[in-house]
């Protein structure tokens, strides 16, 4: 018995320094695992420049409810202001807030604050100016 116990111990020992040795295993890569799925998560209204050039001075509340949408906010100490906010928080890529604050004067829209200008304010694109063009043509 004590030979079987013995002859056992050697062999485990003999295999365990076996890893120890030179000998190298061939390499192989593991299973790439699938990665954890995740959503893009929106929340609040979506607002869009198309919405904000709709507006115009002296609009109803219920025509401001209909381009724009139920506020996600709507103040009930101050019913002559109205917020809009829209978060995405995307898988991938960077998070997006925007937010629009609008105000009323006896039920009539008097203007609004926020992420978003009417395209009739925005200023038009910059073009070079006439030094700029002048060393442009010298360079050529």
């Amino acid at each position: 018995m004590h030979f079987t116990a013995r002859l056992s111990c050697c062999l485990a020992l003999m295999v365990s320094l076996s890893g120890c040795s030179g000998i190298s295993m061939p390499s192989f890569s593991m299973p790439k695992l699938p990665s954890i799925h995740k959503f893009d998560i929106q929340q609040g209204n979506v607002i869009t420049q198309e919405m904000i050039d709709q507006l115009k001075p002296g609009m109803t509340k219920s025509q401001v409810r209909f381009i724009m949408g139920t506020p996600l906010i709507a103040d009930t100490f101050n019913e002559n202001r109205w917020d809009y906010y829209y978060s995405l928080y995307p898988s991938e890529g960077e998070e997006v807030r925007e937010q629009v604050s609008i105000y009323f004067e006896d039920e009539k829209l008097v203007g609004f604050r926020g992420d978003f200008i009417p395209s009739a304010l925005a200023p038009p694109p910059a073009e070079p100016e006439p030094a700029e063009q002048d060393a442009d043509e010298a360079a050529e």
